[in-house]
């Protein structure tokens, strides 16, 4: 490879930054070497180096979803390319911008039997907006102008709504190291990009803006907010609830539940009363009105179903159809934001438009009533468990806290037992695929933002599943506390019907899955700080220890089928207290589960 052809790449890599990607998470390999090379000569690219793509995937994942702006991901051809593919299927279906830059032999080693040569055309399939293979970088003006073309068209199409990732396959052929040239030829602009792509939100024109109303207003509803990232429109919902008159049930991965625009409107214990069926049935809405995902809360869940002749009203802003329940539903493709303020704004200036206040009212008293019961059946609660560990972190995380939550049990527990406050804390799940993998290494990515204390709540299996990724606090000098609740095996399979349905040896065998590892030498084998926690105020005292700095890992041991009980003892606290009250808020006085 000549010197000329290295210039071709620092262009390129060069338009990524011009673009706006500033974070490169890469892994060491020989034929990725100018990529590599350019991206730690450019003064405004900032390269993460990691050992494992798999982690360095979801590292980018995270810091993607904390920033809101694209980071680029770099391997090395062959398997290398294979082991992102976790990372950009869920960024793709999180809908998280990434650009994937995947280095590759030229044609002529390929079905030859050259050594790490596989087939990269179109490896992650369907789960990237955009692929495309750039040509070998060579000495003509033609492919330095294609590459800065193609470069910002990836990042331009990542950040398009849906926003997602993006594949580009490089090909290089020997020598991959040569004298590097200086600084990228300039672009034909000196200001921006070379090419560039502007978007707008999607809008409605007021006739249509006037029917949603039409069809929402006067009416007793729901506002359903589900796993989303843009906390921006946390306080355009709060509004528009506050203009109809509607509950807004705020999943904890909406950006919602907390915040400075927090109101009473905002409710938070719906996956604990809407668990009893005669509750439920005393809230059967006329309308529901969803933003972001599908809600992770099973009895919420169930309730959104429940009503089959119910319309549900699904606003997205890209061109998705995020309903899995195939239920009576009008899609609207429009900007969640801009719906939000122009619907509050015609529904203020009419009358009749805002629901009975005693549809809201009732809620509100059932959310008061669930969480004042909550919190009194924990206040007296002395063993340690999975689900008080997220009300302790309610009252200790400071303001400006990152929350970084595992899949399976410790999801579910933030939404029951996490309150809504009006402290900034941002709560950030992978729950695209909903997969155990690659969680460390996203919350170190969130950490790497810098933007406040960045906590993890991640279960046994998923830490362990992704244990190599603690390596990159030491690399990288991050701050990242984890809390490991730490069951010994899969507990979520404990809530489902294959521990009852299963013989005792085989369910541990097939589902529980003991490991009985101890933890402590991993997390110190990677420059970490490692305690036990034997009580709450053992706890509380060491996620309270400010002086603590880079890696340090508090586990709270619990175990499987006590963890059951626990959460069923909370649930029926709920559930009693709502019985006890049943006069007061009109309910069919038969709550009992």
């Amino acid at each position: 490879m000549t010197g000329l052809s290295h210039t071709t790449v620092a262009a390129f890599v060069d338009e990524l930054v011009r673009a706006g990607v500033h974070h490169f998470a890469a892994c060491p390999g020989s034929r990725s070497t100018p990529l590599v090379l350019a991206i730690a000569a450019h003064r405004s690219a900032r390269l993460w180096m990691h050992l494992d793509e798999r982690s360095a995937g979801f590292f980018g994942l995270g810091l993607a979803k904390a920033t809101q702006s694209p980071v680029a991901l770099l391997c090395s051809s062959g398997t290398a390319a294979a082991n992102f593919l976790p990372a950009v299927v869920e960024a793709f279906l999180s809908r998280v911008p990434l650009v994937v830059l995947t280095a590759d032999r030229p044609a002529d080693l390929h079905d030859s039997g050259a050594l790490q040569t596989i087939d990269q055309q179109r490896i992650y399939g369907s789960h990237v907006k955009w692929f495309t293979n750039l040509p070998e970088p060579d000495d003509s003006q033609e492919v330095v102008r294609f590459t800065r073309a193609v470069a910002g068209r990836a990042v331009g199409l990542s950040l398009e709504r849906p926003r997602g990732p993006v594949h580009l396959n490089y090909p290089f052929s020997e020598p991959l190291v040569a004298t590097f040239p200086g600084p990228p030829p300039p672009a034909s602009r000196e200001l921006g990009p070379y090419v560039a792509l502007s978007t707008g939100e999607r809008l409605l024109d007021g006739g249509q803006i006037g029917g949603l109303a039409d069809s929402l207003g006067g009416r007793r509803g729901v506002i359903v907010c589900g796993p989303q990232d843009d906390a921006g429109l946390a306080a355009p919902l709060v509004g528009l609830a506050a203009a109809l008159g509607f509950p807004l049930l705020a999943d904890p991965l909406s950006q919602v539940r907390c915040g400075p625009h927090y109101s009473a409107r905002v409710i938070d214990a719906y996956d604990t009363f809407l668990r009893d069926d005669s509750v439920a049935a005393q809230l059967e809405p006329e309308t529901v009105l969803r933003f972001g995902a599908f809600p992770t809360s099973k009895p919420l869940q169930s309730y959104l179903e429940r009503w089959p002749q119910v319309q549900h009203i699904v606003v997205d802003g890209g061109d998705g159809w995020l309903d899995p329940t195939h239920g009576h539903a009008r899609f609207v493709h429009v900007g969640e934001r801009h719906l939000s303020h122009a619907l509050t704004s015609f529904i203020s200036q009419r009358d009749g438009l805002s629901s009975d206040g005693d549809w809201l009212e009732r809620w509100q008293r059932l959310n008061r009533l669930s969480r004042e019961a909550l919190a009194a059946h924990l206040s007296v609660q002395a063993e340690l468990s999975e689900g008080k560990t997220f009300a302790e972190l309610a009252n200790l995380l400071p303001d400006g806290s990152t929350l970084y939550v595992g899949n399976s049990m410790p999801l579910r527990d933030v939404d029951t037992f996490f309150p809504a406050s009006d402290r900034r804390i941002r709560i950030f799940g992978n729950r695209g695929a909903s997969g155990i993998d690659g969680v460390v290494s996203s919350a170190l990515g969130a950490a790497a933002a810098g933007e406040g204390p960045t906590v993890l709540v991640i279960g046994d299996i998923s830490l362990y599943h992704d244990s190599n990724g603690l390596l990159a606090a030491g690399r990288h000098g991050l701050d990242l506390t984890i809390v490991l609740l730490n069951n010994d095996g899969g507990g979520i399979f404990s809530f489902l019907a294959q521990a009852t349905h299963v013989e005792r040896e085989t369910f541990e065998l097939l589902f529980g899955t003991p490991h009985g590892l101890d933890f402590r030498p991993i997390v110190e084998a990677h420059g970490g700080c490692f305690v036990r926690a034997e009580s709450w105020d053992d706890f509380r005292d060491f996620f309270s220890d400010r002086s603590a700095r880079g890696l340090r890992v508090i586990e709270v041991p619990t175990e499987r089928q006590r963890n059951v009980e626990v959460h069923v003892a909370a649930w029926r606290a709920v559930l009693d207290q709502l019985r006890a009250a049943a006069a007061t808020v009109g309910a069919d006085p038969k709550w009992v589960s």
